[in-house]
């Protein structure tokens, strides 16, 4: 089983320079400030967005070296992006700026019953990214090679021929590789010319794999979890997201886990993914037991899910350490809203005692809800 232990983790990466390192596009994203059509929408809150630098922007947040390697245009959006995602405590140093290509933005649609996306990302500097990009030993090249977990998605996959190419690379097996994280993120926008299989035949080459059971059967056909396991045997540990229902781990020569997520009330669902990746490594990472990884992995989705942007403010790692050790009748009473990362409540369920769970202002348990000073 892959890191298991504070020791085993230790021995797999102690001499690396970063705990994650990301590899992935990251783009300027526009949110409207109203409901409606974007055609009727006339002010947007600028922001970021990407699959790879969210998960980096969490892990630093939590308290890990993270790492975001990608490339961005010599222009206004590139600088925002680079400077947000240096702000949050991500190291940025090996992003390449191409002069020729721009940055990518994309916009969001907030309608009555969903939020949509509108991508402008066709023959962005990201898009350029290959396997040539990370041979030898340039400044690229010695970034994706400097951590002790090296985190990709299937969203890269999507982009360009080259960028597929890319990740066939960094996934190939082969000695000395760092612990290889695969974020499936099917998106069937980028995939109208293209066969989401080749998704399933990148996974299978990793290390560790988040994948939505929706995600799987609309890419893959595969009923439910378990199917999903048995398609994927390959990977140490597979994560299979049920939303609201919570998610199961697989881990090789172990049985199944599964952790049922807090009920959220949810403002939108883009970035959940994103966070709850984020958590389950930063569990990871630490050594920590499996339900807590996922627990981990459940509290930064709520973070993601309880704000319009794509990037969450996830509570204070002690105070998420605190909701994590909550029994489990307390664990399944939390109600998490808009803005609950933000100060501290005690909890008391039935039978559970009287318990210190700082973080979670507006989180409420089937039990007796104080909120702290």
């Amino acid at each position: 089983m892959l890191f298991t232990t504070e020791r085993e983790t230790d021995r797999d990466g102690g001499g690396a320079e970063f705990d994650v390192v990301c590899v992935g596009e990251s783009m300027a994203a526009f949110t409207p400030e109203t409901r409606g059509p974007l055609a009727d929408v006339t002010r947007f809150h600028r922001g970021i967005g990407g699959a790879e630098s969210n998960v980096a922007c969490y892990l630093a947040r939590y308290g890990h070296r993270a790492r975001w390697v990608s490339r961005v245009g010599t222009d206004p959006f590139g600088d925002h992006l680079l400077a947000e995602i240096a702000a949050c405590g991500v190291d940025v140093r090996a992003v390449e700026r191409d002069p020729h290509r721009p940055t990518g933005i994309y916009f969001k649609e907030r309608l009555a019953d969903r939020t949509g996306v509108l991508y402008h990302r066709a023959g962005s500097a990201a898009s350029a990214m290959s396997p040539e990009g990370v041979a030898g030993d340039g400044a690229m090249g010695s970034a994706v090679r400097s951590g002790r977990v090296l985190h990709l998605s299937g969203i890269t996959a999507a982009l360009s021929a080259p960028c597929l190419a890319l990740l066939r690379t960094l996934t190939a097996r082969r000695p000395g590789r760092p612990v290889v994280s695969f974020d499936v993120n099917h998106r069937p926008a980028l995939w109208r010319s293209g066969d989401p299989a080749v998704l399933a035949e990148l996974a299978r080459d990793c290390d560790v794999v988040f994948v939505g059971e929706d995600e799987a059967r609309e890419a893959w056909g595969l009923r439910d979890a378990d199917a999903v396991r048995a398609a994927l045997p390959e990977p140490g540990l597979l994560v299979v997201k049920r939303g609201p229902d919570g998610a199961i781990a697989y881990a090789s020569g172990a049985p199944a886990v599964e952790v049922p997520a807090p009920r959220v009330e949810v403002v939108e669902p883009v970035g959940a993914g994103d966070a709850f990746a984020a958590g389950f490594l930063s569990g990871c990472l630490r050594g920590l037991p499996m339900a807590h990884r996922l627990r981990h992995g459940h509290l930064l989705a709520a973070a993601a899910l309880t704000v319009h942007a794509d990037l969450g403010t996830p509570p204070a790692r002690d105070d998420a350490d605190a909701l994590v050790a909550l029994d489990e009748a307390a664990w399944r009473g939390l109600r998490l809203a808009a803005g609950w990362t933000e100060g501290g409540v005690e909890t008391e369920a039935a039978g559970a005692g009287r318990t210190k769970a700082a973080g979670a202002s507006r989180a409420e348990t089937a039990g007796r809800t104080e909120v702290a000073p």
